[in-house]
C-alpha cells in the first residue's frame, strides 16, 4: 500500500517543516506492520521503495506538494504528476475530504486514471452535511462566527431556506451591526457587504427564519491579551471609555447565554467560526460558551471545522463530546453553499 497526502502550503519546494516523516513515523506505532518511507513524491527513492514494497507492507510518500506538479493551475502539469502517481498503484482510496473542493493531482486528475473510490472518511463526512442540508430534524440552527462575512456569504444564502434559526458572532457580526444603523468603532467592518447583509436580514424576515446577532460585546482598547476591555450594548460599542478606537472582540455574556440556550433547544446545530479572538483569553469565553453548549444538544451538533475545530480542542474539549467534528473547513462550506467539488465529482459522490 502506497499513502499519499498534503501538509501546509509549502508552494511546490522541499521544506523540512511540512514534511510527512514524522507521519510515517507515527503510523508506524499505529499498525502492526512495516511502514516505509520516501523522502520524495515520484523521484528516485520513491521508484525504488515502490519496487521493494512487498505484500502487507506500507509506504507513505513525501509531501505531494513538496511537487509543484500537485498544485499547478496547469492543467497538463497536473496530470502528468498524477501519471507519476499513478504508475504506483492500480487502485485509489481518496479519503482526503479537506481538499475536496480543489483540483489538485492527487484530488482529480489521479482519480480518472485508475479506477477510484471514495473512503470511509469522505462517506461520513457526506453523511452528515447530507442531514444538514437535505434532511435536518428541527428545530435547526446554524452558528457562524470567524472574521469576515465575505467567507460566509455563500453559506449564508445557501441555508437561508433551510434552518429555523441563524446565530451571527465573531467579526462579521459588526457587519450585520452596521446594516442595522450602528456605529461599531474599529472592530472588523466589511462596509462593501452592507448591502449584501441588509438583503439577508430582509430574506430571513421573509423566510420566518430568527437571525439573532449580539446584544452586548467585549470591546477592547487595543488587540491584545492584557488590553483594557468592557462589556458593552452592541448598540453602544462607540460609548466605551475608548470611542471610536474600541475594537469588538468577543461577544457578551448576555449574547453568550442567548446563543447557548438557541443551540441546546436546538436538535440539529451547524457550527462554524469562533465567536471571538479565542486564542487570546479574555476573549475566548463566548467561543466557550458555544462549544460548551454544542456538547448538551440532544441531536446532532456539528464544528465545522478549521478555527471551530481548533478552538474546542484549544478550550479543552475532547472529540467525543460534539456529534461530528469535520475535517474539511473549506470543503465543508463550499458544500454547505451548494457548490459542486471536482474531488467528489470525479469519484461520482456528488
Amino acid at each position: 500500500m502506497v499513502v499519499v497526502s498534503h501538509l501546509g502550503r509549502p508552494e511546490g519546494a522541499p521544506d523540512a517543516k511540512y514534511s510527512l516523516a514524522p507521519v510515517a513515523a507515527r503510523l508506524g506505532e499505529l499498525v502492526d506492520v512495516p511502514v516505509a518511507f520516501a523522502t520524495d513524491t515520484v523521484g528516485d527513492d520513491a521508484t525504488a521503495k515502490v519496487e521493494a514494497l512487498q505484500d502487507g507492507e506500507i509506504l507513505v510518500l513525501e509531501n505531494l506538494r513538496f511537487n509543484p506538479g500537485e498544485t499547478s493551475k496547469n492543467e497538463a502539469e497536473r496530470t502528468a504528476f498524477a501519471g507519476e502517481l499513478a504508475a504506483f498503484a492500480d487502485k485509489v482510496v481518496s479519503d482526503g475530504f479537506g481538499v475536496v473542493h480543489r483540483k489538485q493531482a492527487s484530488v482529480f486528475e489521479l482519480e480518472e486514471l485508475r479506477p477510484s473510490a471514495a473512503g470511509l472518511l469522505i462517506a461520513a463526512e457526506l453523511d452528515v452535511l447530507d442531514r444538514l442540508t437535505e434532511k435536518p430534524e428541527r428545530p435547526y440552527a446554524v452558528v457562524l462566527g470567524g472574521s469576515k462575512v465575505s467567507d460566509k456569504l455563500g453559506v449564508i444564502a445557501h441555508l437561508l431556506p433551510r434552518v429555523d434559526t441563524l446565530l451571527i458572532g465573531g467579526g462579521m457580526l459588526f457587519t450585520f451591526l452596521a446594516a442595522q444603523g450602528h456605529k461599531v468603532g474599529s472592530s472588523l467592518l466589511e462596509a462593501d457587504q452592507i448591502e449584501t447583509v441588509k438583503g439577508y436580514l430582509a430574506e430571513a424576515a421573509e423566510r420566518g427564519v430568527s437571525i439573532v446577532l449580539p446584544t452586548d460585546v467585549v470591546v477592547a482598547a487595543s488587540f491584545s491579551a492584557d488590553a483594557e476591555h468592557v462589556v458593552a450594548a452592541a448598540d453602544a460599542i462607540e460609548d466605551t471609555p475608548f470611542g471610536e478606537s474600541g475594537l469588538g472582540l468577543d461577544i457578551g455574556p448576555e449574547t453568550a447565554a442567548t446563543f447557548a440556550e438557541h443551540i441546546r433547544s436546538s436538535k440539529t446545530v451547524f457550527w462554524n467560526g469562533p465567536m471571538g479572538v479565542f486564542e487570546l483569553a479574555p476573549f475566548a469565553s463566548g467561543t466557550r460558551a458555544v462549544a460548551q453548549a454544542l456538547t448538551e444538544v440532544d441531536g446532532l451538533s456539528v464544528v465545522g471545522g478549521g478555527d471551530s475545530a481548533a478552538a474546542v480542542r484549544q478550550l479543552g474539549f475532547a472529540d467525543d463530546r460534539f456529534g461530528h467534528i469535520s475535517t474539511g473547513g473549506g470543503a465543508s462550506l463550499e458544500f454547505l453553499e451548494g457548490k459542486q467539488l471536482p474531488g467528489l465529482e470525479v469519484l461520482g459522490w456528488q
